[in-house]
């Protein structure tokens, strides 16, 4: 099984609202999640908009979890994550 970390796309119509994941990559969009590490909300205040539990994130990508490329660019704005 090969772990990655992307979105998994919530909210209603015209109002989205994202959850970042780790999930199998052979699963659906908004397939079965392994285990939940923040929420992306586009809509929101600037300051509102990504909430990441970083910790969790890091102990994820020493396990070897890929990133998805518009995950990536969201996680780059936290400057703690790890670089891999």
């Amino acid at each position: 099984m090969s772990a990655r970390i992307r979105l998994k796309k919530m909210g209603a119509k015209k109002r989205p609202c994202y959850r970042i994941v780790v999930m199998d990559s052979r699963m659906p969009r908004d397939g079965k999640a392994i285990e939940e590490l923040g929420y992306y909300h586009p809509v929101e205040a600037e300051e509102r908009q990504l909430v990441l539990n970083v910790d969790k994130t890091n102990e994820w990508l020493r396990k070897g979890a890929t990133i998805s490329d518009t995950a990536r660019t969201l996680l780059n704005k936290k400057a703690r994550v790890a670089k891999v």
